[in-house]
């Protein structure tokens, strides 16, 4: 996902002299693309997140529309204060890239563990919060907003994500994208873990059960219509997503399925409890959450005996 956000930010500062890249002391081997074409534009601020929130508001404030580029962790949180009070509210077109969403970076420990962010950029309702699944729905993503006039958290995988099968990138603020049809059970993922839960549903149907999927990418600050319709066509519903299950996308569902009078038995799968002292690869993590093809088809299953007849 890494290198297709770079690919299409040095597409945008070819047609748009106002894209403006800054990264916290990261990415080397995938910023250079775009610092070595566009040196005037591209800013590496150091280990100083905070202090990169800022710049990025004054440049937004300066006309220029500016992406921040580090960890997720580092992304979201460490500057939350200054993105609050700079570009939500005023409204600024800046754009936190957050990398490595989740587990990502999993041998590196609980401080590198992304697993609040989504949650917390979610809170904010000034701020759009974008989580592709795959490369090619990270590109479609950036050309999305390109059109959105107020700030945006872009979390984005660290390397390695498979496209997710069906999903062919598409991608629309609002809109859930069915990428597996279904009658009895919908799997609804955001994220790079999506991967995971497309291959639950396909896990279920081989046991004969009818389960559909689909990614919602953008995480809204309000129920929308196109979320609203999808879970409407199901009793039972799992979210699945790589961070903790209060905020992010299971709450999203929960809220709509609360506010809209729907009659769809939810569980949500994510993060229940701190993983702290816990370290290991990407897979060992998310198996270890049930967030495994497996673990997912296993809540899918439980969720179904509860459902509403």
């Amino acid at each position: 996902m890494r290198n297709a956000f770079v690919r299409s930010l040095i597409a945008q500062a070819a047609a748009d002299e106002r894209i403006f890249l800054l990264t916290g002391d990261l990415g080397w081997s995938v910023v250079d693309a775009f610092a070595s074409r566009y040196p005037d534009r591209f800013l590496n601020v150091g280990v100083a997140e905070q202090n990169m929130a800022g710049l990025a508001t004054g440049l937004a404030q300066a006309g220029f529309t500016p992406f921040t580029y580090t960890i997720a962790t580092f992304a979201s949180m460490r500057p939350y204060e200054q993105i609050r009070n700079g570009p939500i509210l005023h409204r600024l077109p800046v754009r936190i890239v957050g990398v490595g969403g989740g587990f990502a970076y999993g041998h590196a420990g609980m401080t590198h563990f992304a697993l609040e962010d989504l949650a917390i950029a979610r809170a904010q309702p000034g701020l759009t919060v974008i989580a592709p699944a795959d490369p090619a729905q990270t590109a479609a993503a950036m050309e999305a907003i390109r059109t959105v006039e107020g700030p945006v958290y872009l979390r984005i995988g660290k390397g390695g994500n498979p496209e997710v099968p069906g999903l062919n990138g598409r991608f629309a603020l609002g809109r859930p994208e069915v990428v597996m049809e279904g009658s009895r059970v919908l799997l609804l993922a955001t994220g790079a873990v999506a991967a995971n839960a497309i291959e639950a549903a396909r896990l279920l149907h081989a046991d004969g059960i009818q389960a559909a999927a689909a990614v919602m990418a953008h995480l809204p600050y309000a129920p929308t219509p196109e979320l609203t319709a999808l879970l409407a066509r199901f009793k039972a519903a799992v979210t699945v997503e790589e961070g903790y299950t209060a905020g992010g996308l299971g709450s999203l569902a929960a809220e709509t399925i609360a506010q809209r009078g729907i009659a769809c038995r939810l569980l949500i799968r994510g993060v229940h409890a701190s993983p702290a002292g816990r370290a290991g690869s990407t897979a060992f993590l998310q198996a270890a959450e049930r967030l495994s093809p497996e673990g997912i088809a296993d809540s899918a299953r439980t969720v179904l005996t509860a459902a509403p007849k």
